[in-house]
């Protein structure tokens, strides 16, 4: 099935730089219409007009939004730019982002509230209206429609980053709202997936250093443009059939997760637990195990490219 997004419109939060802006434009080389939301203070350029100009330039169409993803109204604002413009949309991709890393008893309430904010609230308003969008066009035509989100997670919340606990439980939160939305909007033609990638950008530079000593024209490993082409796939119509997956992207790999299984279950002798059978079932078993190990998937940030 074609991969191509010719006449497909499509929305990118976060878009004014790093893995926002090769998102953009993957999708614009493919042929869809961009609406490039970033924000910025409005005495200050908009990072994502040089980005909508960067798509103009190259022979795609792009429009450059500037607002503050963290509010309802600008969700709401967003979808109605796409439509309004170019009479449609089809994609949304949820990148916007920030981060205000802290170990959990050292970090303010501020810095608690503007990571949820930005990254799950967000996702949300934006989700919200284009799934309104959605619904309403589908009763109207009768039958599914085109719709496709994308939503940006973290490993950070798989493995249970300890100097990021706003972030984790952002991204958590990210996680759980695009299971939500596949299960609760496929009827219309939602196809919702969320990816977590490793790229080295403005907002990760703390984070990740670039790679030494590379060829010439050959990426680093944490280049966004590892991570973008996948996007733009699941924005496709070849990847119909994928909806309510994790994908963790990064230096020439792709990997799904796999949903949480069941360690261990044990049963009651009677009818309810009482403390002593507790201590004795659960003691047992976590006898021998190392102190953390378990739901923490901290082995995944130990996934490579196999050469």
């Amino acid at each position: 099935m074609s991969t191509s997004l010719a006449g497909k419109v499509a929305v990118v939060t976060g878009a004014g730089g790093g893995l926002g802006r090769a998102e953009a434009l993957e999708l614009a080389r493919h042929g869809a219409k961009v609406v490039v939301n970033d924000f910025a203070p409005d005495d200050a350029p908009n990072p994502a007009q040089a980005v909508a100009d960067e798509i103009a330039a190259a022979g795609g169409q792009a429009t450059a939004h500037r607002g503050d993803i963290s509010r309802f109204d600008v969700g709401r604002d967003l979808v109605a730019l796409a439509v309004d413009t170019y009479g449609s949309l089809d994609i949304l991709v949820n990148n916007a982002g920030l981060l205000r890393d802290r170990m959990l008893f050292s970090m303010t309430e501020a810095e608690w509230d503007i990571i949820l904010a930005v990254h799950a609230k967000g996702t949300f308003n934006t989700s919200h209206h284009a799934t309104k969008y959605w619904r309403d066009k589908s009763k109207a035509q009768g039958g599914p429609v085109y719709a496709r989100v994308v939503n940006t997670a973290s490993e950070a919340c798989l493995a249970g980053s300890p100097g990021q606990a706003n972030y984790a439980a952002a991204k958590y939160a990210v996680i759980a709202l695009t299971m939500s939305t596949a299960n609760g909007c496929h009827r219309y033609g939602v196809r919702a997936n969320a990816i977590a990638p490793r790229a080295l950008t403005k907002l990760t530079s703390h984070v990740f250093t670039a790679k030494e000593g590379l060829a010439d024209g050959e990426l680093d490993p944490l280049a966004p443009e590892h991570v973008s082409p996948l996007v733009a796939y699941l924005a496709g119509p070849a990847a119909d059939h994928i909806s309510g997956q994790v994908f963790i992207a990064h230096g020439g790999f792709v990997a799904i997760l796999e949903r949480p299984t069941v360690q261990a279950k044990f049963d009651a002798k009677g009818d309810a637990f009482d403390t002593d059978e507790l201590a004795e079932l659960l003691g047992a078993h976590f006898a021998d195990r190392k102190l953390n190990e378990g739901f923490s998937a901290d082995d995944l940030l130990r996934l490579r490219r196999e050469r």
